[in-house]
């Protein structure tokens, strides 16, 4: 869908005066109208090329992710596996993930899904961050790769094997030597994940 397109389903209004269903089938994310209105802002600077998608470079622009170690790692989330742009849907879906967890949204029932910003969601998005080859399990190599990313040449590579031996030994409960998303749940369920994977940009 072009800009044109967007902005056509921009200016539909979730009042009771309006399609509320045909807005909740542009818009799948757990996020309001004007929410979605400010992301569209956001998307639409990044677009230097105006064509309504955004490429690797537009998100390499964004000072916070170009000094950031895992940079790349969360740019490659707003592309789908083959793909080289990112479009509003995908943008917003990808962002959906770091809404804060209200309580409303705690309680709400999950029956038709859960929300992109759960715990689970949550948690599916950092995994994944590690998952380098996306086979559902982070190998020891995986593990070492990110932390080199993380802490650069600030640590020897011996005490960074040592770190993700240690790692993989306290998270794998099968023994084979990876730590699939089970288990990585199982090692993080006391770490409070909605507030450390929330960023109030929408407020």
């Amino acid at each position: 869908m072009g800009l044109q397109g967007w902005r056509n389903v921009l200016a539909l209004k979730t009042s009771k005066n309006n399609n509320r269903a045909a807005w909740q089938r542009a818009f799948p994310v757990p996020l309001s109208h004007s929410q979605i209105t400010r992301l569209y802002s956001r998307f639409h600077s990044l677009d230097k090329g105006e064509n309504g998608a955004l490429s690797r470079e537009d998100f390499q622009r964004i000072p916070e992710l170009a000094i950031n170690p895992l940079g790349d790692r969360i740019i490659n989330a707003f592309f789908p596996e083959g793909e080289d742009q990112a479009n509003f849907r995908g943008f917003m879906r990808t962002l959906a993930h770091f809404r804060p967890v209200e309580d409303n949204e705690k309680n709400k029932d999950l029956t038709s899904g859960e929300p992109l910003n759960s715990r689970t969601n949550k948690l599916l998005f950092a995994f994944r961050l590690y998952d380098l080859d996306r086979d559902d399990k982070i190998s020891r190599d995986e593990l070492l790769q990110v932390l080199r990313m993380m802490v650069g040449v600030n640590i020897s590579d011996e005490q960074l094997g040592s770190i993700a031996d240690r790692t993989i030994q306290e998270a794998d409960t099968n023994g084979d030597m990876c730590i699939s998303f089970s288990e990585f749940i199982k090692v993080l369920e006391k770490v409070d994940v909605e507030q450390k994977m929330s960023i109030r940009f929408l407020h």
